[in-house]
């Protein structure tokens, strides 16, 4: 007999109304939240669309008072940085995350490595750009690009590494005995057979991780500063989308915030984009 028909007509209609109950609140929430985000979406596209012009891209910062300018100092040192932050988020992430996954299993190393990279992942990011400026700024008496990469670095590497271990810890064990079993070395199944199955989500990850620091303003802060000039001289103080838009904002100059919007609108547009491409271009499942 069908345990269907055993229950309760009672119990049944009451839990059908708690279910309608807690169905509309869900989407109550939900409703509320898209109401909110789409309020601050409109206002910065209406009031960030307003500020895009070609001198957006072609002038450097404008001198406190003066009229025009850009942000074109401000978007090649946040692009210097973060490419910076990707060269060195990257491979240490994915050789970390192969190496929990495929190495770690009752290992009192990898052990510890989930541990600090689980506290490096909710640890503030403002902690982080503090803990940059102490051992590195503090030191050589000066702020800089290579230090912002760092700063950045050490928040977009607990991402990748974590997705790289959980991509890899999908791939089947089948895959890897059958690598075993044509009498291929344990280091050669890791790195060409199961990261190469993993290579959506791994690729996903670092994607993602770089959307995350992209926006970042308070390591910054205390590292690269900002410099109104342009300059590529990553040893230098030097000029970054957050740290400008946080300074520009606040000004009492009307040019200085249509400039913050402008740059708000770039930086949500590059988000937006990584986004995009990481659930798009890498939305393949793991290769079996």
């Amino acid at each position: 007999m069908n345990k269907a028909t055993n229950i309760n007509p009672a119990v049944f209609a009451r839990r059908k109304r708690a279910n309608k109950i807690g169905l509309a609140l869900s989407m109550s929430a939900m409703g509320l939240g898209m109401v909110f985000l789409f309020w601050i979406l409109g206002v910065l596209v209406i009031k960030g669309f307003s500020s895009i012009d070609f001198s957006l891209f072609t002038h450097s910062t404008p001198a406190p008072g003066s009229d025009g300018g850009g942000l074109a100092n401000a978007i090649v040192g946040s692009l210097m940085i973060i490419g910076c932050c990707t060269l060195i988020s990257t491979p240490i992430g994915v050789l970390a995350g192969v190496y929990l996954s495929e190495y770690g299993d009752r290992s009192k190393v990898a052990a510890t490595t989930r541990f600090v990279t689980d506290i490096m992942l909710s640890a503030p990011s403002i902690v982080i750009g503090l803990f940059v400026y102490a051992f590195v700024v503090a030191q050589v008496k000066h702020f800089s690009g290579w230090a912002g990469t760092i700063a950045l670095a050490l928040i977009a590497i607990p991402v990748v590494v974590r997705t790289t271990e959980n991509m890899l810890r999908l791939v089947p064990g089948s895959l890897r005995e059958a690598a075993y079993a044509l009498g291929a070395p344990k280091w050669k199944v890791a790195f060409m057979i199961t990261l190469r199955a993993a290579q959506s989500g791994v690729m996903t990850g670092i994607l993602l991780a770089l959307a995350r620091v992209s926006g970042e303003t308070a390591p910054l802060l205390f590292t690269a500063l900002n410099n109104q000039f342009f300059s590529t001289n990553m040893n230098a103080p030097m000029a970054n989308l957050p740290v400008v838009i946080f300074q520009f904002a606040m000004s009492p100059y009307d040019n200085w915030v249509s400039l913050a919007w402008g740059g708000a609108l770039l930086i949500t547009f590059a988000v937006l984009g990584l986004n995009i491409l990481a659930r798009v271009v890498f939305r393949d499942k793991v290769k079996a």
